[in-house]
């Protein structure tokens, strides 16, 4: 797993510079284990931002989104969070086939219920498939329903 976690100087703080303060990115296997170790390290980047409050949901988003990524996209996959202390920012990019949909959520189902979940608890999320194959599944968390959706630049 590579790590990389910074705060950047030449971010401004101003979400409609659509650049956060902080930022941290983690390159991670395939692996079922890095469901677990993604969840952690959101939780603590979090906390160590001051975004703590976010915690829960954002792990849990992030959760379902991994899970997604080892799933449907079967290659190591990328995740990465930005936050200004207020609002955080988080994308899974894996480099499989297919774009994710929401489903119905049928209640015999024993799975399906992912972005239902994602949608339920994100301000704002959506899916940039790239240009190389692939694609980046984003969310934001902790707008409150106001102002711009903050993005980080490119996948």
């Amino acid at each position: 797993m590579s790590l990389a976690s910074r705060t950047h100087p030449s971010f401004p703080a101003d979400p409609l510079a659509g650049t956060p303060l902080r930022t941290a990115e983690w390159i991670m296997p395939a692996d079922l284990e890095s469901v677990k170790t993604a969840r952690s390290l959101v939780r603590q980047e979090l906390c160590l931002w001051g975004t703590a409050t976010l915690a829960d949901d954002c792990s849990l988003i992030v959760s379902e989104l991994v899970t997604n990524a080892i799933r449907h996209g079967g290659t190591a996959f990328s995740l990465r969070l930005g936050s200004d202390g207020g609002w955080v920012y988080g994308e899974v990019f894996d480099a499989g086939d297919g774009l994710p949909c929401e489903t119905s959520g049928d209640l015999g189902a024993t799975d399906g219920r992912g972005l239902l979940i994602v949608a339920a608890l994100a301000d704002d999320w959506g899916v940039l498939p790239a240009e190389d194959g692939g694609k980046t599944v984003w969310f934001v968390a902790g707008l409150g329903g106001e102002g711009p959706t903050p993005r980080l630049g490119g996948p």
